[in-house]
């Protein structure tokens, strides 16, 4: 992955002058009027962030004439003027002999030009940030995956199946730099202009970051992954990652656990990679954050590697890679959708409910309820677990049952003598998994649920999915 090395340069105030604009370079500007020479191109991107709102007024000018005439709202041959669209603003062209760009009507305010003749822009992501869960003063959050890292597909006869017990992949040589601004929503972060120089001057952002990992989560690719502390409780947060100081991805919402809120964090368990969220395990004395792989108990972590290695053993009788049991699904498939489903039921969720959210019971599918409820279940202190490797919580707490559909992807993905059976609506899904949420629930339907995720960028997890 190629990334653009960015060097920032800042300009004082500029009335009259006129300077050249580097190519390839962020530049950082405060002017009440600019007048800028563009750099020589063929293929020239010319890209506009602007930095606060009282910069919003400014209207830019482009020319790739030489003509020497100021480029202004009147027009003419070859003049152009930038279109804007949440603070960002962007024209590309040819400009074969140099042009000129010009600020009209910018009284006070900065902005950032980026000129770059691979195509780079100063834009909003369409990929968004990831929510792994919080507590009431903890949360997990994750960017967007930035490279994505297929199943590896082994080939006969040397077919070899990833072992139970994962290590940590090699973290990839070039990765972006990535940073997170939280902040509480009635910070109102969301009414800035949706700019990377914008939200970083912020002097909203709160919370500690605990570490910074770069964590493959599953085949979606590479993410950073911080661990955040010192959160208000029942508190509603804005987050956006911003990549290379000049793309935003965001923003997403979440809402932090009430006081009450027992459940510790599970978090960077190589074997169950996607698994970061809340779990029914003794509480952690503070400032601990959360249960990862180096104090989870072993009665838990064995179990689950002992259920991993006996499926991988029956998978592979199977001729894998040399008789093909599916034109869709491979072996490799069969066991990563294993994986990812037996991670989900090994560590039963805790939440609560939410605003919208307070029966904490699963919806009926025909229900006609505007506001989906999560699937939420009641468990009494002392209650046995879902995991019977694990200690019976001391506390009252809510489970999050897992998605139908993580059980469906392994019966989809895995060949059939292996007899895997997934619960239908018709016959009690709905007591043991969150239904109707990614898929409608009825027999053999992909899709058409009642949310189509498990999760959304508003903060609201219906399921575990993970």
């Amino acid at each position: 992955m190629s990334m653009l090395p960015i060097v920032l340069i800042s300009f004082g105030v500029l009335v009259s002058a006129q300077h050249i604009l580097p190519l390839n370079t962020l530049s950082s500007f405060s002017s009440p009027t600019s007048l800028l020479d563009l750099p020589v191109s063929s293929q020239l991107t010319v890209s506009v962030a602007i930095c606060a709102p009282e910069a919003s007024s400014a209207r830019f000018f482009v020319s790739n004439s030489t003509s020497g005439v100021v480029p202004g709202p009147s027009g003419g041959p070859d003049v152009f003027e930038i279109q804007f669209n949440l603070g960002n603003g962007n024209w590309s062209g040819s400009v074969p002999s140099g042009g000129l760009l010009s600020v009209q009507d910018l009284n006070r305010g900065s902005f950032q030009i980026l000129a770059s003749d691979n195509g780079t822009t100063l834009d909003v992501l369409d990929q968004l940030p990831l929510l792994g869960d919080t507590t009431s003063n903890q949360a997990i959050l994750f960017s967007h995956a930035f490279l994505p890292v297929p199943i590896a597909q082994p080939s006969y006869p040397n077919y070899t199946l990833p072992v139970a017990n994962l290590s940590v992949p090699d973290i990839p040589t070039s990765i972006p730099n990535f940073t997170l601004v939280v902040a509480p929503t009635s910070a109102q972060l969301s009414s800035l202009p949706q700019t990377a120089c914008a939200l970083l001057n912020t002097s909203t952002s709160t919370g500690s970051i605990v570490s910074t990992d770069t964590w493959l989560r599953n085949s979606e690719g590479w993410r950073s992954q911080w661990l955040v502390a010192d959160l208000e409780l029942s508190t509603n947060y804005t987050a956006y990652v911003i990549q290379d100081s000049f793309k935003v991805s965001g923003p997403i919402y979440f809402t932090t656990k009430s006081d009450n809120f027992p459940c510790p964090l599970v978090h960077s368990l190589p074997y169950c990679p996607s698994t970061a969220y809340a779990v029914a395990l003794p509480p952690l004395p503070a400032p601990t954050f959360g249960y990862d792989a180096s104090s989870l108990p072993t009665t838990i972590s064995s179990s689950l590697l002992q259920y991993m290695t006996n499926f991988t053993t029956m998978l592979s009788t199977f001729a894998c890679g040399r008789d093909l049991y599916s034109p869709l699904q491979t072996c490799a498939d069969c066991q990563s959708q294993y994986r990812t489903w037996l991670c989900s039921i090994s560590f039963p969720r805790c939440s609560e409910p939410g605003p919208n959210n307070s029966s904490g019971t699963p919806p009926s599918l025909d229900s006609t309820a505007q506001v989906p409820i999560s699937a939420l279940q009641p468990q009494p202190s002392g209650s046995p677990s879902r995991n019977p490797f694990f200690p019976n919580a001391s506390y009252d707490y809510m489970t999050l049952l897992p998605c139908l559909e993580t059980c469906n992807a392994v019966d989809r993905a895995c060949p059939y003598f292996l007899g895997i059976k997934c619960p239908t609506v018709k016959f009690n899904a709905a007591a043991s998994y969150g239904v109707g949420f990614v898929d409608s629930g009825a027999d053999g339907e992909v899709g058409n649920g009642t949310t189509g995720a498990a999760q959304d960028r508003w903060g609201n997890v219906w399921c575990n999915g993970s």
